[in-house]
């Protein structure tokens, strides 16, 4: 499975289930820390955990599995790591206070469009 297609499977799964203002981010040539962030809002606590794991149980199925998951207990911000791609998955107001697409802002947005 090719990375676009890995993105694709993430960005559809948080929007199957309601995810709000998912934003992809290429950012493979500011760092090595991965070449894709997902970032994408829940509107409560248990909606972020339900997105985190529709994502988890939508990769799962093609095998993929995350390296590692952060955050789930407290629910105001979970970070997926699947090497290339991390996704985020905040509560509405953590999002605005960490503000990832702020400090990544010299990375280059994806049009999700393409990826739905």
């Amino acid at each position: 499975m090719t990375e676009l297609e890995r993105l694709s499977v993430a960005v559809r799964a948080l929007d199957s289930k309601k995810a709000e203002n998912i934003k992809v981010i290429k950012i493979a040539d500011l760092t090595i820390i991965a070449d894709y962030f997902i970032i994408a809002n829940g509107t409560s606590s248990t909606h972020v955990r339900g997105l985190a794991d529709e994502v988890e149980f939508k990769l799962g199925e093609h095998g993929i599995k995350p390296d590692h998951i952060e955050g789930f207990d407290g629910a105001g911000w979970i970070a997926m790591d699947y090497k290339d791609i991390i996704v985020h998955i905040f509560y509405k107001d953590a999002r605005k206070d960490y503000s990832l697409e702020k400090l990544w802002s010299d990375g280059e947005e994806v049009d999700i469009a393409s990826l739905l």
